[in-house]
């Protein structure tokens, strides 16, 4: 996968195989990359998306949406990214198309303290990163709001007001 041919469905965002890893930090980030290097996964393997860059792509999807992306996670998932970028969360997708990748890329994730994980299937999309306070995924919908919770803010580059620290984090809602 790349930036330039982006795996879609219904006119929104869905990297099936892969998984998407939000950080707050730049360190954080840093560390995942190192790690997924060190566990094989490398080059085209391995995207990186600074939160404009997430934020970007993920109002276009949102203008070139169809009907039919409400049905499933999709449409939600691209809120929920949105809301991260705008939070100044930078993002990984990671290949990871088969159960062994993909739970050394879980691992990895969670260990390197990211906000957010979500890895794409067919099918289903799971959520990798357990909710601070013990909660349950539920099934979602625009009326139900967004299992994720979102940072008031994370680092951004040049400046020393941001928290980094997910346990800031705040219910967002879809609507």
């Amino acid at each position: 996968m790349d930036k330039q041919h982006l795996p879609k469905a219904f006119g929104v965002f869905k990297p099936v195989g892969h998984t998407v890893i939000a950080y707050c930090s730049d360190d954080a980030l840093s560390d995942a990359s190192q790690a997924l290097d060190s566990e094989g996964f490398q080059g085209a393997d391995v995207v990186r998306y600074t939160a404009d860059e997430m934020r970007q792509q993920a109002q276009a999807d949102m203008r070139s949406a169809s009907g039919l992306a409400t049905i499933g996670q999709e449409l939600n998932l691209v809120k929920a990214h949105l809301a991260l970028a705008e939070a100044g969360c930078s993002f990984l997708v990671v290949h990871a198309s088969d159960d062994d990748k993909a739970e050394r890329v879980a691992n990895i994730a969670r260990r390197t303290k990211a906000v957010a994980a979500q890895r794409y299937g067919r099918f289903i999309i799971e959520e990798l990163i357990a909710s601070p306070r013990g909660e349950r995924q539920v099934f979602e919908s625009p009326d139900r709001g967004l299992d994720i919770r979102v940072p008031d803010s994370c680092e951004v580059p040049g400046t020393s007001e941001a928290s980094g620290q997910a346990g800031s984090a705040k219910p967002r809602s879809s609507s």
